[in-house]
């Protein structure tokens, strides 16, 4: 896509396109793949495979084995690998053991059940030689020195390089390569039969040739002295790396096989990435006490729900409830964590594989996509450290596009983006240079490190010196635009040459596109190319209803696929700048693995924070749910989509399913009756009418990426024309994508690629029109297509479908965080946002989407379903937990308790069932890593929020669903100070406060009443009490962060929030008072006054 002359703005219902242009535009050696190993266990060569590809018995660590001996294992061995102890798999044309399974990978029945082996076997006994004659190749075989005769050797033979040194072996001790073996000749030696082509004359004098490396290469220079020697090296380097393991403590970074004296080849070819299960010490005992907890949880509500208290039978049958309703939530969040694993990547293998040196790489393109949305409450200069940590990715420059989405249309983030994009062209080149970490400016300058650690080059210090003053001179330009910004004029804004700005009416404006940096103006200070940086503003029209985010996210969905159609696309909030440059290989460790990618929609990262308090009071990192929950997630179908720092797969997002793994033909079908075969292959019709659009992108679609589709005038015929063949209507294509052509072209192009022959002109004016406001009217594009409409928290239910879908996802938790942002740290922000989530859970919950009706009979799991049942219901648990935390204030109040007095059994079971939640936390946390205190945090925070934010969302989303009423809590700032952590102490008034802040008033005037009838009653009256204080306090111990929050830094708290809270506590406490009073009972005759007087 080439750099626009200015901004194109347009509306394609009017018919109208304006271009605004602006003020001032008038040598290493390639890597040698190497084919031959000797195996580890009986030292011949491992050889080829009929293919001609390299053996490899192990394809879990690629040990080096060779045929003979991995036939033998698996026949008559231990049928495992010696390194990383995996079972044998059956590999093509090896015949089938007991324990092997049903694999789909492997289509080959004539040698599963070895028909002809022994037929094999006795021609091998008598020499012919098999492999050699069909496949040119050279045979290995035990034999003694006689069969060496065979081999003629001349007195005086030249050397076979022509005295030049080849891959560091001198020319004395090459190999020699008889001319009759041709191209599947080599050398022998060391004890080794050879067998050759078969020859009628064997007295005839060899012939000797110069070798061919890229003919003779499986044979060249074994049986060498120098191949000894070097063999010998490599076991030396072996050595010292076991010693260097142990000195490491015994940690084996390298246990799937990796070795870094395996040839290339091997390694290009092992996984990009692998599963660590979690260790079998760590997670059985975890799921053992699961299951004992279950049992203690079902006593104990058998006594519960058989022993009711009488006299207090309200609060007895409430508190089962609640109870109840807490343990089917325990079950919901429990069993999606019942495989929980981790994940890890080569990023060396990923390059090997894909960048060789010398050729283009063939890394997959990707769009990464920013959105914003007002520059006042999303800081311009957050957004561009943003935008300038994506510019400068460790990731091929034309495979990267930023697309930057403005749904505020505001003239401040334009001209800031115009100004990161002059300021990229210095920061760029520096952050690739001197290779530093984070590439946002803002937060690299931040960091208190030493930065002459590992700098060897003397420039660094100048030049980081010289970048720093760059950068502050940038953000005085940011600011003073945004200073500028604070004051509106009347008559709105207008550009430097001025024309009015397009989007002074933020609801009615046309659609906006401005291209910063493309491949004729994007280039560094070095001359460098950059990678594109896209500018867009969706057009928003009165009386259309614009989705918020997911449709800012939808609009650019079609605008990178109209311009760069990238088969990837990563999205990023505004305020998650890449804190690893290198986590889009990260990502592509697992999209682009040619045996897990294609059933992957998205690989997710986990959230990190930065500026937030080390205690971290009110749970902003989410620590538990990112490292517990949703490592639980990955072993199951893939963590849930949570908005920020996702890769996706685009054909995903088009609302295609999954491709599903062939399975082998079986023989068992042959032997049924023809009716049965006609079924068989009524059912393979039925699967061809699913194929056309994969069929489709795997005709248009090439290795480099672009396709080669007509011309942007000829398209409508180019499909009318593919339509005929893949039986796909084009009306069919247009309700499902829309009324562009070429958006509709670029969906059928499975690796991606723009269109060629169409000019940047027309692809401009086919971005505005798919950016339009009508142009999703009766499409699928919220529905079935994008992301889908319906709820605030559309990530979850993206997500949903995806899965639904047979889909699966990928967690990715690199060493270093991919991304880091910004959060909430003081109370009501964190509220608000906790707010937010829970009412969009509502809308799934009562929408028809929901979890527990929706999606079966696709490829959803039951233990992935229950996730999304949890992250829809958990508002839902406000309810019983408000009751609950209210209980024990009641009974200090009324002196009854929830509970008849307990016997010895019944003491069993309460103790049993606190000790196993207590121990189920305990053995969490060790198999996740997390500390206690961020658990802890988590189970303050479950409270604080489940009896505010979750119960008005509770409310609140029933109005808006059943009853059509939007409601808003507004937040009031009030100023705070200064210095780190301020916001921390900053006060914002929110009706989410009263409910906590009623909880606590009550439970402590509870604590107050319940310990003074103690007194007044006497010594008997303390034993029932402790319980009920217990209870109390577990609800003050919860609410402490809020109670400290509420309380600020000075102890200073609203009047509002004092008055309220009295007053509802005070109403409570006196209708308690009135009904039951604190009297002193007893249990004795009741006394009455005889009349008689007895003095």
């Amino acid at each position: 896509m080439e750099v626009s002359a200015g901004l194109v703005a347009g509306s394609h219902n009017r018919n109208e396109l304006v271009v605004i242009r602006r003020e001032n535009e008038l040598g290493a050696k390639p890597v040698q793949q190497l084919s031959g190993q000797i195996c580890q266990i009986c030292g011949d060569d491992v050889g080829l495979t009929a293919d001609g590809e390299l053996f490899v018995a192990c394809n879990e660590c690629a040990f080096p084995i060779c045929r003979t001996c991995y036939e033998y294992e698996r026949r008559e061995g231990s049928q495992i690998c010696p390194q990383c102890k995996t079972r044998f798999k059956r590999l093509k044309g090896c015949a089938r053991v007991d324990g092997d399974e049903e694999e789909d990978g492997v289509d080959d029945l004539e040698n599963e059940f070895n028909f002809d082996g022994r037929h094999r076997q006795e021609m091998d006994r008598q020499g012919y030689g098999l492999d050699a004659m069909l496949h040119g190749h050279m045979s290995y075989g035990r034999g003694s020195d006689s069969d060496l005769s065979q081999v003629h050797h001349l007195p005086q033979v030249p050397l076979l390089t022509n005295g030049q040194m080849v891959d560091d072996i001198p020319p004395e001790h090459h190999a020699l390569v008889p001319a009759y073996m041709g191209a599947g000749g080599g050398g022998g030696g060391g004890g080794k039969r050879i067998h050759p082509l078969p020859f009628t004359d064997s007295g005839l004098p060899v012939q000797p040739r110069s070798m061919d490396p890229s003919k003779d290469l499986a044979a060249y220079g074994y049986g060498s002295v120098a191949w000894k020697e070097r063999m010998e090296s490599w076991k030396q380097r072996q050595e010292k790396l076991q010693m260097t393991k142990n000195e490491k403590g015994g940690k084996d970074w390298d246990d799937d096989g990796d070795n870094p004296d395996l040839p290339l080849m091997d390694e290009a070819r092992q996984p990009l990435s692998r599963k660590l299960p979690i260790p079998s010490s760590q997670i059985n005992p975890y799921r053992m006490i699961i299951v004992i907890r279950l049992v203690v949880a079902g006593f104990f509500f058998h006594y519960r729900v058989t022993h009711p208290v009488n006299d207090a039978y309200a609060l007895w049958l409430i508190s089962v409830i609640c109870e109840i309703w807490f343990a089917l939530s325990w079950i919901l969040d429990q069993f999606p964590k019942w495989l929980p694993i981790d994940r890890e990547t080569y990023l060396d293998r990923l390059s090997l594989r894909y960048e060789k040196e010398g050729q283009p790489s063939l890394l997959a393109p990707i769009d990464i996509f920013v959105s914003t949305v007002d520059p006042l409450k999303e800081p311009p200069l957050v957004t561009a450290n943003t935008v300038l940590s994506i510019l400068a990715v460790d990731y091929p420059v034309d495979k990267v596009s930023c697309y930057v989405s403005d749904d505020g249309a505001a003239m401040l983030t334009f001209e800031a983006l115009s100004e990161t994009s002059e300021f990229a062209r210095k920061w760029v080149p520096f952050c690739k240079k001197f290779n530093i970490e984070p590439r946002a400016p803002d937060f690299y300058f931040a960091q208190r490190i030493d930065y002459l650690k590992d700098k060897v080059l003397a420039s660094f210090v100048k030049e980081r010196r010289a970048m720093k003053r760059e950068y502050e001179e940038f953000k005085v330009r940011i600011n003073a635009l945004v200073a500028k910004a604070q004051k509106v004029p009347e008559e709105g804004w207008t550009m430097q040459d001025g024309t009015p700005w397009p989007g002074n009416n933020v609801r009615d404006h046309p659609g906006m596109i401005q291209v910063f940096l493309g491949q004729s103006g994007g280039h560094d200070s070095d001359g460098n190319e950059l990678p594109r940086l896209v500018y867009v503003s969706r057009e928003k029209r009165p009386g259309f209803n614009h989705h918020k985010k997911a449709g800012a996210m939808n609009a650019l969905v079609r605008v990178s696929a109209v311009l760069t159609n990238a088969p990837y696309l990563l999205n990023l909030d505004c305020d998650h700048y890449f804190n690893n440059s290198k986590a889009i290989r990260e990502s592509m460790c697992f999209m682009m693995d040619p045996l897990l990618g294609k059933r992957v929609c998205y690989v997710q990262f986990p959230q990190r924070f930065d500026g937030i308090d080390r205690h971290d009071r009110y749970a902003n990192r989410n620590t538990v749910f990112f490292d517990i929950n949703m490592k639980g997630l990955d072993g199951i179908q893939g963590p849930i989509y949570v908005g920020t720092g996702c890769v996706f797969r685009r054909l995903a997002l088009y609302g295609y399913d999954a491709p599903k793994a062939k399975k082998p033909p079986t023989r068992t079908c042959n032997c049924l009756p023809k009716w049965c075969c006609c079924c068989c292959s009524g059912k393979k019709k039925k699967k061809k009418t699913t194929k056309p659009k994969t069929e489709l992108k795997k005709k248009y679609s090439k290795k480099g990426g672009a396709g080669t589709l007509p011309p942007l005038e000829g398209i409508e015929e180019g499909i009318e024309g593919i339509e005929a063949e893949n039986q796909t209507p084009q009306h069919k294509l247009e309700k499902k994508f829309g009324q562009s052509p070429v958006f509709v072209a670029s969906t059928l192009l499975e690796d991606g690629g723009t269109l060629k022959g169409a000019s940047p002109a027309s692809l401009l004016k086919e971005a505005i029109h798919v950016i339009s406001c009508g142009y999703e009217d009766k499409t699928e594009w919220g529905k079935e297509v994008g992301w889908i409409y319906g709820s605030v928290t559309e990530d979850i239910l993206t997500g949903f479908k995806m899965h639904c879908h047979g889909w699966r996802s990928i967690y990715c938790i690199p060493a270093r965080p991919a991304f880091k942002g910004s959060a909430p740290i003081n109370l009501s922000d964190r509220l608000h946002q906790v707010l937010r989530w829970a009412l969009g859970s509502i809308e799934i919950f009562l929408s028809r989407h929901c979890p527990l009706w929706y999606g079966y009979g696709g490829g959803l799991k039951w233990l992935e379903r229950l996730s999304y049942i949890n992250a829809t219901v958990y508002p839902w648990t406000s309810i019983p937990l408000l009751a609950y935390c209210t209980l024990p204030a009641v009974c200090l109040l009324t002196g009854k308790f929830i509970t008849p007095e307990l016997n010895n059994v019944a003491s069993l079971w309460f103790l049993s069932l606190f000790i196993c939640i207590f121990a189920t936390s305990i053995l969490e946390m060790r198999w996740s890593g997390v500390g206690i205190d961020d658990w802890w945090r988590n189970e303050q925070f479950w409270v604080i929020g489940g009896v505010s934010a979750h119960l008005f969302a509770v409310f609140q989303g029933l109005l808006k669903v059943l009853a059509g009423v939007d409601t808003n809590f507004t937040v009031t700032s009030k100023a705070g100070e200064d210095e780190d952590f301020s916001e921390l102490y900053a006060f914002k008034w929110t009706t989410l406060l009263i409910p906590p802040t009623t909880l606590l008033i009550i439970n402590l005037i509870g604590v107050v009443a319940g310990v003074s009838n103690a007194i007044n009653n006497g010594y008997e009256s303390w034993g029932p009490l402790f319980g009920k204080l217990f209870f109390a306090f577990w609800v003050i111990v919860h609410l402490y962060p809020f109670l400290k929050g509420l309380l600020g830094r000075q102890n200073r708290t609203p009047t509002i929030i004092i008055v309220w809270s009295i007053l509802l506590a005070s109403i409570f406490s006196l209708l308690w008072v009135r009904i039951d009073p604190f009297l002193a009972k007893s249990d004795g005759p009741v006394l009455e006054e005889c009349g008689l007087d007895c003095n």
